[in-house]
């Protein structure tokens, strides 16, 4: 089989190379060069140079052809513009999973088919399985990487049953330690590299020096709310239905600069995030204080102190029936059935028992527990045991 690997410069898509190769695959290497503007990188470097040399010795070690093509105008276009207006608006996007969505299993999916290749491999740590189904069709399963510190099936969460089709992750099925030991082993210049810490698509960046090249600074107040605001002791009301409750559990709480005590001054709500806890410059606390909300027309920022604290929990997440997308459509809910299931709303979180619900007019996910910093525009998804059928953006 003709497979393209989407070589990135790092030990993972170097181990994958080499792994389909063992397979006997026809392999081809391409490098995709993304978005790069060295004003916002840190150090003096530029990732994407170093990268692309690390990728083509190791295409040149297996012995397989390799060609870099040009992304940056579609990086700009699709994944950067959007997480300055995501910014903008006082949400937070994951730019990563815009990135498998939009481009690597989009437009360089589609460049490597056009390469005369069957298959797509990148090094995820996530594993694909199909089965085939009462009528005979096909259904491709996204399942969680055999390494539980590094499973990466979170960042896929956009992807379709058509995309998953033509994917594969080979080191799914193995952990960090042995995809570095295989490396070793093989003699190949990134078994040792460090994983990339940066954004997608730009490298090591500082997001704030990176948002301030578009979002302008503007001095707002920093508000501090206390344990004893009244909103967080007062009693539920009744509920007439499911729905009404969960519109009542998801609603963030609207501060005013009165519910608190002002402590401080930053430079633009846009450049901080739910449960923020860096770079706010506030002292004189027993414990850090943490970002609660945003109050973006008279550019407020709202915090409490302590991991703890109550106003950065919720119960519910709302998702606007537009923003949900099912990985396994034949799983999709009707109005007015729900379902268990297992989820998370960031990568690196532990997995959360859950109920998910589908209205006319949204979709709803109650935690079994409470979950803290849950931030507009982040991606929630769900999951059956071992296996994400589903997600969508938090509004």
């Amino acid at each position: 089989m003709k497979i393209v690997v989407g070589l990135s410069g790092g030990v993972d898509s170097s181990v994958t190379a080499y792994l389909l190769q063992q397979q006997g695959h026809e392999v081809i290497g391409l490098f995709m060069r993304n978005w790069n503007d060295a004003s916002v990188t840190l150090e003096d470097e530029c990732p994407w140079i170093e990268d692309s040399n690390d990728a083509l010795l190791v295409a040149q070690k297996l012995g397989i052809p390799y060609q870099v093509i040009d992304m940056s105008e579609l990086y700009k276009e699709r994944i950067v513009d959007y997480m300055f207006d995501e910014y903008q608006k006082g949400r937070t996007p994951n730019p990563d999973v815009l990135c498998n969505r939009e481009v690597k299993f989009d437009v360089f999916m589609k460049t490597a088919l056009s390469l005369g290749a069957e298959k797509v491999a990148t090094g995820h740590y996530a594993r694909v399985h199909s089965t085939i189904d009462e009528d005979g069709k096909e259904i491709f399963h996204l399942l969680i990487g055999k390494d539980n510190n590094k499973d990466q099936s979170y960042f896929l969460c956009q992807l379709s049953q058509d995309q998953l089709s033509k994917a594969l992750f080979p080191i799914g099925e193995l952990t960090k330690p042995e995809v570095r030991e295989i490396a070793k082993e093989q003699g190949l210049v990134t078994a040792d590299k460090k994983d990339s810490q940066g954004l997608c698509f730009i490298g090591k960046v500082s997001l704030p020096i990176f948002l301030q090249q578009q979002l302008v600074p503007k001095e707002g107040e920093i508000v501090e709310i206390f344990n004893d605001f009244a909103e967080y002791s007062k009693p539920q009301p009744t509920f007439n239905s499911k729905q009404e409750e969960l519109e009542y559990l998801s609603a963030k709480i609207n501060y005013k600069r009165e519910d608190g005590k002002v402590i401080g001054k930053h430079q633009g709500a846009q450049f901080f995030t739910i449960g923020q806890s860096k770079g706010l410059g506030i002292g004189g606390h027993k414990e850090s204080c943490f970002i609660i909300s945003r109050e973006m027309e008279n550019n407020i920022i709202f915090v409490g102190e302590g991991r703890s604290f109550p106003g950065l929990f919720r119960k519910a997440l709302k998702i606007d029936n537009s923003e949900v997308h099912w990985v396994r459509e034949d799983l999709r809910l009707k109005n007015g059935e729900s379902m268990d299931v297992l989820a998370r709303i960031r990568y690196r979180q532990t997995l959360e028992k859950a109920k998910i619900y589908q209205f006319e007019d949204g979709f709803f996910m109650e935690f079994e527990n409470p979950q803290s910093a849950i931030a507009e525009g982040q991606f929630a998804a769900w999951y059956l045991e071992d296996e994400l059928i589903g997600s969508g953006v938090i509004s």
